[in-house]
């Protein structure tokens, strides 16, 4: 997502607690702020993406955070995906010290984040959506106003509530398909010719689990630290979601056995070792989807 504002010669400033990280974008004309103050103090906007709602409201409303050092009439840009409370709390405390707050968590895969192709989901007020929506269509190519502060963190748990689960779904109904010796090509045109088919199927699997790689794109770690935020605002808001429960608990047991950091879409290795079955693949240059 740098990357790509830098290609579009946005004036970048980064810093990231991988040196590496930090140095591919200078190589692109970043320049690197030593601590998340001096990139506070030299910046307009700052945009976060974090691991989660701790290592956000401690990186924004620290002591030492942004917010103590951002001037007012800045604004903070948080794409990471978060719970709504702590979403609201970078909205309040933003606007106690007149500083703009938006929420962007983003959709789709890393490989439509390298490409330039993301899809965001944003909470704003009109007026700072307009001030950063040329950065976020420099890193992506659907921007979705969802409504207000908090709004674009709320409709990435509904996302991520049907995408997590499509996966675990998908990693049963594959796994059952391999013990009755089905071929995997066959069942899946058939799938993809009914209402059973879905995007983590038809688009993610096949390029990820399908082909072999489950380096991850999306970490079962961090699927499982969204499944738990959305179970979480369900019980805040009355709203009982026995599905992501059932299904965090399958993204628990694939942790147990190793497969934390792995693509989500591993969730199929997961279950075939559970179940003592190969993993099953795709023949080599079979078209995805």
């Amino acid at each position: 997502m740098a990357s790509n504002l830098r290609r579009k010669q946005f004036a970048l400033s980064v810093f990231d607690m991988a040196p590496t990280a930090a140095a591919a974008l200078e190589e692109l004309g970043a320049s690197r702020a030593s601590s998340p103050a001096e990139l506070a103090r030299c910046s307009s906007v700052v945009m976060t993406m974090l691991p989660g709602p701790r290592e956000v409201r401690e990186v924004v409303l620290g002591a030492d955070g942004l917010l103590a050092h951002l001037a007012p009439g800045s604004l903070v840009m948080d794409t990471s995906t978060v719970d709504p409370a702590t979403s609201d709390a970078l909205a309040a405390a933003c606007a106690e010290k007149g500083v703009g707050f938006v929420d962007a968590p983003v959709g789709r895969l890393a490989s439509h984040a390298e490409r330039g192709e993301s899809l965001f989901m944003v909470g704003a007020s009109d007026t700072d959506f307009a001030r950063v929506r040329p950065l976020l269509e420099a890193m992506g190519s659907t921007i979705h106003h969802c409504g207000p502060p908090g709004s674009g963190t709320r409709t990435k748990l509904v996302n991520n509530h049907l995408a997590v689960l499509l996966c675990t779904l998908n990693a049963e109904a594959l796994a059952l398909a391999a013990s009755f010796g089905l071929d995997l090509e066959r069942t899946l045109e058939v799938l993809h010719g009914t209402t059973a088919t879905n995007g983590q199927l038809k688009v993610n699997w096949p390029q990820k689990v399908l082909a072999g790689d489950t380096g991850p794109g999306f970490a079962i770690d961090l699927a499982h630290k969204d499944l738990t935020l959305i179970v979480e605002a369900g019980n805040a808001e009355r709203v009982p979601l026995p599905m992501a429960a059932a299904g965090r608990e399958t993204l628990s047991s694939a942790r147990a056995r190793g497969f934390g950091g792995k693509d989500f879409s591993a969730l199929l290795d997961a279950q075939c070792d559970l179940s003592g079955l190969p993993p099953p693949r795709l023949k080599a240059g079979t078209p995805p989807g």
